[in-house]
């Protein structure tokens, strides 16, 4: 059969069973179509840094395909309106692609099942678990993490499938363009360079070369990133790594060099992500909604003069202003720093946690729907946190993670002070 490979999240030859689905095919077609998200809560686009990894993301996976005399088209329309004309001018009879979670991507297969007239058949996607295998009745996923957790935990045995040994060729007469690079390089604080390569440097390096590992729970929160953190999320997120890779990689260091909170902590991490995955593919529309699943509405505004000060990171909190800057110089920011900004701009400004969202999603190298809008709600106390949300003690963070303002003026947080509202001739807030 000719077929077509519709990748998404899963930019790799190394464990995408996926794609080995296909790989019997007389020929195959291989398309990514760049994502473009409508216009949302007064932004749109991607970060230059995001941008970049994805760009070196693609061009790796092109790289690794035409070793295998294959290549990769990358396409700049939506998958609705590329992948059935595709279909039509090559004479496909099958398309596959791995899922991913997430109202539009839903919306995306649903209008693709209709239009495409050939069968679209759907894999598991950058998971730990497929869903047959979880402890769960379908639409019985629990509300809260720990009860998910103490069910899926016992059966984590991650199973990690080699890489192709021959792939298909190409059907004749496909124009493979060349990718532009992007216009950014990597910022010097955080030189991570996109694609299943470096990808697996990386978890070589920090698990095994290095054993970062071994102190992960105490250095996790570092603000900066190569000090602590693993920084393998960019490549889980675009799927230059899977998740069983990372959780297999874990195991073997347990079993062969040490088990400690450390290493068990990071799992613990993998189990979050899990959780958000799948609680983002049961919540759907609602995962984007102000009140969450349970339309559990808060009090909130939308002041533009406060959400444009947290987002330039001009602030009156010095912590949250070096965090944001941080964020769109590199597209990365620390677990605990995600967790103080996002407090800042839900709990002192009383703005729509959707708008915090939205800029981190336009930012983050990692971004990842599910993890992103989950841990956002979460904070927000509209999602998975039963205590109902997170008010951080801004003085006190700072205090704990950066007492010497290494950080704050590492990254130009201390701005000159300004008033909470400013008000025009008439008294009218502007």
């Amino acid at each position: 059969m000719r077929e077509l490979y519709w990748f998404q999240h899963d930019l790799r030859l190394q464990d995408n069973s996926a794609l080995l689905e296909h790989a019997s095919a007389s020929e195959l077609l291989l398309v990514y179509c760049w994502p473009d998200a409508p216009p949302w809560c007064n932004l749109k686009g991607m970060g230059g840094q995001r941008e970049r990894f994805l760009r070196e993301s693609l061009q790796s996976l092109r790289d690794e395909l035409r070793a295998f005399g294959q290549d990769l088209l990358v396409c700049f329309e939506a998958p609705e309106q590329v992948l059935p004309r595709l279909v039509r001018q090559f004479r496909i009879e099958r398309v596959g692609t791995a899922l991913s979670p997430g109202y539009h991507e839903r919306r995306a297969r649903e209008t693709l099942f209709h239009a495409l007239q050939v069968p679209l058949q759907l894999h598991s996607g950058n998971t730990l678990f497929k869903e047959r295998d979880l402890p769960f009745e379908s639409g019985a996923l629990p509300g809260q993490f720990t009860p998910f957790r103490e069910r899926v935990e016992p059966r984590l045995a991650p199973q990690v499938v080699a890489r192709p040994d021959t792939l298909p060729p190409p059907p004749a007469g496909v124009n493979f363009v060349p990718l532009e690079k992007a216009e950014l390089p990597p910022h010097t604080a955080l030189p991570l360079r996109g694609g299943a390569v470096e990808g697996q440097r990386r978890l070589q390096q920090w698990v095994f070369e290095r054993q970062g590992i071994a102190q992960y729970k105490l250095t996790r929160n570092c603000l900066d990133p190569l000090d602590g953190s693993s920084t393998l999320s960019p490549w889980l997120a675009n799927g230059c790594l899977s998740v069983r890779e990372v959780a297999a990689a874990v195991i073997d260091y347990q079993q062969r060099i040490e088990r400690n909170e450390s290493t068990r902590w990071l799992l613990f991490e993998l189990l979050w992500r899990e959780f958000f995955h799948w609680r983002a593919r049961g919540d759907d529309v609602s995962l984007f909604r102000a009140g969450g699943p349970r339309r559990r509405l808060t009090r909130c505004t939308f002041e533009p003069r406060n959400f444009a000060r947290w987002c330039q990171g001009d602030t009156n909190f010095s912590l949250v202003n070096a965090l944001m800057h941080q964020l769109v110089a590199t597209g990365w920011m620390s677990n605990r720093g995600r967790q103080i900004a996002a407090s800042c701009l839900v709990n002192e400004f009383g703005i729509d946690w959707r708008y915090g969202a939205a800029f981190f999603e336009k930012h983050l190298l990692d971004y990842d729907v599910a993890s992103n809008y989950g841990n956002w709600q979460y904070l927000a106390g509209v999602g998975a946190d039963p205590r109902g949300g997170r008010h951080f003690n801004q003085a006190k963070q700072a205090a704990e993670h950066d007492p010497d303002q290494l950080f704050t003026l590492k990254w130009d947080g201390v701005r000159p002070q300004q008033p909470e509202y400013v008000t025009d001739a008439a008294d009218w807030p502007i």
